[in-house]
């Protein structure tokens, strides 16, 4: 009778905990709920669309979102085959993510941690997503631009300060709220210098994408203006367009009839 009375009362504990479980609703993150340095809110899937077609996305790229959230940019970046990581603080929504992940059927493709942005280290991917403050940009800036040349970064919104953006875009449709503005920058190679080509003495001074500078060519000074897009450098001076990139200390340069040349 002792072993049956304790049987039934396992039982019933069991039950009672499998009830209370089930009767526990599952996390639902309310909009401008309180982060770590910004408030949730879920970027509007017209725009996540756009950033995604704005950075060129492909099944080679390696994409970070920082501040994943609920994981809506990460799970978009999966389906179209590419490996993407979400980097959010807040755990309950890293687990939620990785339900949204599951549901989705994406979640060999799309993984989620918890962790603080300042303290991860990004340099193998290829592609940043971000809904973050402009201060918050401001301060990621540094370690943005110690990456890669030729890392896309977009950004919902928000910019970085005088590093002006490559591009920017708006979500085509569906999207009513504040947020439907796409912010695309190409991380520059560091290409400040002076340089001996076949075409002269070109002297580059560099304000992140763009630069200004000289040309010497046949005992005369041509000021110059252009731009560095990943590793390209053009610029137009005296008359006529350049375009190359740097082969280690070598300024490797073509030169164009006219002007014209887009970086």
């Amino acid at each position: 009778m002792r072993r049956l009375a304790f049987a039934i009362l396992v039982s019933c504990a069991g039950t009672l905990a499998l009830a209370q479980t089930a009767a526990q609703p599952s996390y639902e993150p309310q909009v401008g709920q309180e982060g770590k340095d910004v408030v949730w809110v879920p970027t509007p899937q017209s725009l996540v669309d756009k950033m995604l077609d704005m950075a060129k996305v492909t099944p080679a790229d390696f994409l970070m979102d920082l501040g994943s959230g609920d994981g809506r940019t990460v799970i978009t970046a999966a389906k179209r085959g590419v490996r993407a990581m979400g980097i959010e603080y807040n755990p309950d929504m890293v687990e939620l993510s990785k339900r949204n992940a599951e549901k989705e059927g994406v979640a060999g493709r799309a993984t989620f941690v918890k962790a603080d942005l300042f303290e991860t280290d990004f340099s193998k991917a290829t592609v940043i997503t971000m809904f973050l403050l402009p201060d918050i940009n401001l301060k990621l800036r540094p370690k943005i631009l110690n990456l890669k040349p030729g890392t896309r970064i977009v950004s919902n919104t928000f910019t970085m300060g005088e590093w002006k953006a490559d591009e920017t875009g708006n979500a085509d449709n569906g999207c009513e709220s504040s947020w439907c503005t796409a912010l695309l920058w190409i991380v520059p190679a560091k290409v400040a210098g002076s340089y001996q080509t076949p075409q002269g003495e070109v002297t580059l001074k560099q304000q992140f994408q763009m630069l200004s500078g000289t040309l010497r060519s046949e005992g005369k000074t041509f000021a110059l203006q252009g731009k560095v897009r990943g590793e390209v450098i053009s610029f137009s001076a005296g008359g006529k367009s350049y375009q190359g990139k740097l082969k280690g200390k070598q300024l490797e340069l073509q030169s164009f009839s006219g002007r014209g040349l887009r970086g």
